[in-house]
């Protein structure tokens, strides 16, 4: 697999990064360790998971499979996530230094390491001052028990105050953003990329596959039932089978992936992918397979390189569709200046 720089940091990652949300869930402990062991068989050394994920199990799980896999332990690349509720307590949760200095401990401990590289705020926190935050991550990065930090699900405004405020006070500064991004949600490109590389940080995009939607599984007008997610709940939120179904952007997104997939003779998944893994700012892309097989699938993306026209039919018949204001065409007419006749 290709290696890329974290953002900014000098640490190197893999373009594509195993995802363990799934991990001591859907996947038990052997299942878990035979995806990262299959995982690092391809190259991969960039793990992803949070101490919300299965209640901390999933650390846990991946704690253990370090320990007896001291070769692939020295090269992994661990990041993890703090911010919601671990406790039914009112400082059980959140981004203050309180709760962060025990929930960072407890990721440590579930581990089994004393430094995590990358340490990610799961998402904003409207109660807490984002410098008391920022505090403290400069904090942990100073006393060496992490390497490095960045967010997760925040907004544009949130990245430019939190890197400005930063910057000011001489603290050291986020490096990556993991946010929602794939060719069904691609609504991070109105503000939040650009926030991003005005920061230099780099993107870190979950939900590459669209719940399932962009391999091709689901149909129009047809429920889908079985061990999917929506199968399990085909009213999940904004993910709804309904709500996509409704959308003609959706199945002519799915059409273009599919015939581009099989005039490369390779699943719509891996071109998928392969799309995400192309757009500007990306560092590593998140893969949350269930199995072995789904994983093998998702790796072999990292051997498919898109043309130019695929990329730009791609991105053309799945280009976000704001209102023109302040998004939209009229909004970026307003904002728009050039010399006229220079260059």
């Amino acid at each position: 697999m290709d290696y890329r720089k974290l953002g900014p940091s000098g640490a190197v990652v893999t373009a594509y990064c195993l995802g363990t949300m799934t991990f001591g869930a859907e996947a038990d402990e052997a299942a878990s360790h035979k995806l990262l062991d299959d995982y690092f068989a391809w190259g991969g050394n960039f793990i992803d998971t949070a101490d919300v994920y299965s209640a901390g199990k999933s650390e846990e799980i991946i704690g253990r499979w370090l320990k007896s896999r001291p070769t692939e332990a020295r090269q992994a690349v661990i990041a993890t996530k703090g911010r919601f509720p671990m406790g039914k307590g009112p400082n059980d949760l959140g981004l203050s230094r309180r709760h962060l200095g025990q929930a960072l401990d407890d990721s440590l401990r579930r581990l089994g390491i004393d430094h995590i590289d990358l340490y990610q705020m799961h998402a904003w926190d409207a109660l807490t001052p984002i410098e008391e935050t920022l505090r403290f991550l400069d904090d942990a990065v100073r006393a060496g028990k992490i390497g490095y930090y960045g967010f997760s699900n925040y907004v544009g405004w949130h990245i430019a105050k939190a890197v400005e405020i930063a910057r000011a006070r001489g603290y050291t500064r986020p490096v990556t953003l993991q946010p929602q991004y794939n060719l069904l949600v691609r609504d991070i490109e109105l503000e939040i990329v650009d926030a991003c590389q005005d920061a230099g940080m780099g993107l870190l995009p979950w939900s590459p596959l669209g719940g399932g939607w962009l391999t091709g599984k689901y149909k129009r007008d047809q429920t889908p039932t079985g061990a999917t997610r929506l199968g399990e709940n085909p009213n999940r939120g904004s993910e709804s089978y309904a709500a996509r179904n409704a959308q003609e952007r959706t199945w002519g997104i799915i059409e273009a992936v599919d015939e581009i997939a099989k005039a490369r003779g390779v699943s719509m998944a891996r071109v998928a992918l392969a799309w995400t893994a192309a757009r500007p700012a990306v560092t590593s892309v998140i893969l949350g397979a269930r199995t072995s097989e789904q994983l093998a699938d998702n790796l072999g993306a990292a051997e498919l390189k898109l043309t130019e026209a695929e990329m730009d039919r791609l991105s053309e018949i799945s280009a976000p569709q704001p209102a023109a204001y302040p998004y939209g065409e009229g909004g970026r007419n307003q904002r728009h200046r050039k010399i006229e006749g220079g260059r």
